[in-house]
């Protein structure tokens, strides 16, 4: 979910001076017991600390707001707006459960209040309990039909549950409700990009500049290109917009364009070097370089659009980028005393945002190593040939390498790893990439090598749905949760391919 009003909600406006007397007087001790049991203070004490806190939470003080609105809580144990602005506190400091928790009070203490009911159902989105979040939603739209907000996320948990139609079909009533609100245009292509309706994905998919996951629309004196015939003699600047996924994903389409014209590439300075190695000589610049002359521009991810793509016509001659080969046979060198199949593990991501969002759909893609013991009991069976594992794993989560589950032996040469192009390198001397969904399980794909994708119940649009192989990347297999949650079974069935991919390593995409 991604639709998000207000979090914080007043109860009651209060007269300025009285919000100052009260919480003096509750400063200083001033208050006496008795006096908390006066209604008329209680009341004011509660409206004055949740107008702080939502001041406090406005100017992003979210911990600060946090224990205004525990202090309303306090005075007033069943005031539902305290309760669930505490909740939308605890929710944006990380604390899920404490945040269904103190939702759960709020709903329980007025069944009718509907920021409680909506962002309830915020939290159980977030938490993998897509039912009953849509129960939420349903709920808050029976009291309020013309709350688009609750439609835009009634459509993304119905997209996650698989009911693409009925999703798409919320996405539209809110859009009519909220014409001028981009999220729900923006939801809308994503669930169209997943049923695989690329025609009227792309379309949609351009509202996404100023939704809360993607930055404001980039603005040149020179007109964006959408894919009309131009002057070989003209410059086109293509530039990355995402993430280094994204980026992987799309610099496809730069030999596309450098086929009609020049083009100019600006990347993140870990891709640099890589892409480099695009075909088609585009000429390489790092973001916040000095723009040179160009005549046209065009977002990498508006490119789809752009070249009209359909499932049938996307752009999957693999390899597009290019390993350095003087660094792949140094790493070929260096594996060579491994036994056996060489295998590439990946585990978690990196969401490289604040929003909860972001944070939350990166704890529902990554899992912890521990979580790949089974590929370790698979690797001591007798069959040859043997299996070496390398990690790939870059960020914080790197750390786990240091304590593998028991029997996985994991060699680790990451901190010789400083952009892409060292990771194509060592990707390319590798037989296998094991990855759950990240920019490494693009790169692997980008180069040709076999990779099995591991996929959370609410994979990403790209992916699209009930498939096991991708368009965009012949030699991709992907592995996807039943259940929310639940890496058991998917890792299973990845101990089960392994069996077959040491038996036949050349069939990594079967």
């Amino acid at each position: 979910m991604q639709d998000r009003p207000a979090r914080f909600v007043a109860h009651a406006l209060v007269d300025r001076l009285w919000i100052a007397q009260i919480l003096h007087r509750a400063a200083t001790h001033e208050a006496a017991d008795s006096d908390l049991h006066d209604e008329r203070l209680r009341d004011l004490l509660v409206d004055s600390f949740n107008a702080r806190g939502i001041a406090l939470a406005t100017n992003g003080k979210i911990e600060a707001a946090l224990g205004c609105f525990e202090a309303a809580v306090a005075a007033h144990p069943t005031h539902a707006a305290s309760l669930s602005n505490r909740a939308n506190s605890l929710h944006l400091l990380g604390h899920i459960d404490a945040a269904l928790a103190s939702n759960d009070q709020a709903v329980a203490a007025d069944p009718l209040h509907l920021d409680a009911l909506f962002n309830r159902g915020l939290i159980l989105f977030e938490l993998g309990r897509f039912e009953e979040a849509l129960a939420c939603c349903d709920r808050v739209l029976a009291l309020r039909p013309d709350h688009a907000p609750a439609l835009g996320n009634r459509g993304a948990t119905l997209q996650v549950l698989g009911r693409i139609d009925e999703a798409i079909a919320s996405f539209e009533h809110a859009q009519v409700l909220r014409p001028d609100d981009r999220m729900h245009r923006f939801n809308e292509s994503l669930a169209r990009l997943a049923a695989g309706d690329y025609a009227e994905g792309w379309q949609r998919y351009e509202a996404r500049w100023g939704t809360p996951l993607h930055p404001a629309r980039r603005t040149f004196a020179q007109p964006q290109w959408h894919g009309e015939d131009v002057p070989s003699d003209r410059t086109i600047l293509l530039h990355a917009e995402q993430g280094y996924g994204d980026t992987l994903q799309f610099c496809r389409y730069v030999p596309l364009v450098a086929r009609r014209t020049r083009v100019v590439l600006e990347v993140s300075a870990p891709l640099r070097h890589l892409m480099a190695s695009l075909p088609g000589d585009p000429s390489i610049i790092t973001e916040g370089e000095p723009l040179p002359h160009f005549d046209l521009h065009c977002p990498l991810l508006s490119l789809p659009l752009a070249f009209g793509t359909t499932l049938a016509t996307i752009p999957a001659q693999i390899p597009y980028l290019q390993a350095d080969r003087r660094l792949a046979a140094r790493w070929r060198e260096r594996l060579s005393s491994l036994p056996g199949i060489k295998i590439g593990l990946v585990w978690a991501g990196d969401s490289g945002r604040a929003l909860p969002d972001a944070r939350s759909r990166d704890r529902r893609r990554s899992i912890p190593l521990s979580c790949f013991a089974p590929l370790a009991r698979h690797a001591r069976l007798g069959a040859a040939p043997e299996i070496s594992f390398v990690s790939l794993q870059k960020g914080s989560a790197a750390m786990q390498a240091a304590d593998p589950p028991p029997g996985l032996v994991l060699h680790d040469w990451t901190a010789a790893l400083n952009d892409f192009a060292d990771t194509a390198a060592l990707v390319e001397a590798l037989d296998l990439v094991v990855s759950v969904d990240t920019a490494v399980a693009h790169l692997a794909g980008a180069l040709g090598k076999p990779v099995w994708v591991l996929n959370r119940y609410d994979a990403c649009w790209r992916w699209l749905r009930d498939r096991t192989d991708s368009p965009w990347y012949p030699t991709a297999r992907l592995f996807r949760q039943t259940r929310h949650g639940d890496w058991d079974p998917v890792i299973a069935e990845v101990v089960v391919a392994l069996a077959a991919f040491r038996a036949s390593p050349t069939g990594a995409a079967g």
